[in-house]
């Protein structure tokens, strides 16, 4: 892929590993995404909800810095049409439920905690998501 850049995934990695490294030191908790915001939902306190909100909201504004911090203008390439987006994103939200946690609570915190349930987790995620690619590419 003539895009890809290694140098960016290192510092997006970085920041996301001490971003959970911070949240476990402050809070005594890890940083899964899907657990944050399902806490919006579903919340387990009045005063647990605001933080919430913030982290839901920073998540916004980074997008938006990027698209506005960018030299041009930021190519958007449609992945899915149809029903295929709404489905997926059920699909994603219901297996995040079933797993107790999302890709990043089980693949950055789990495993940092060297969690077996976590370990199971992530080779589930990344199984399905090597299925999933050879059947769209070669199958369907």
């Amino acid at each position: 892929v003539e895009s890809f850049a290694p140098e960016a995934a290192l510092i997006g990695g970085v920041r996301v590993g001490v971003a959970a490294l911070l949240r476990r030191g402050a809070h005594g908790r890890g940083r899964g995404v899907s657990g944050i915001r399902g806490g919006i939902v579903m919340p387990w306190g009045k005063s647990d909800i605001g933080w919430r909100v913030l982290f839901g909201m920073g998540m916004l504004a980074g997008a938006f810095a990027v698209i506005h911090l960018m030299d041009g203008p930021v190519d958007i390439m449609r992945a899915a049409c149809g029903m295929i987006v709404p489905v997926a994103g059920f699909s994603g939200g219901l297996g995040t439920a079933i797993g107790s946690g999302c890709t990043s609570g089980h693949g950055i915190c789990g495993l940092a905690r060297l969690s077996p349930r976590s370990l199971v987790a992530v080779g589930a995620f990344m199984a399905t998501g090597i299925a999933t690619v050879f059947l769209v590419r070669h199958v369907m």
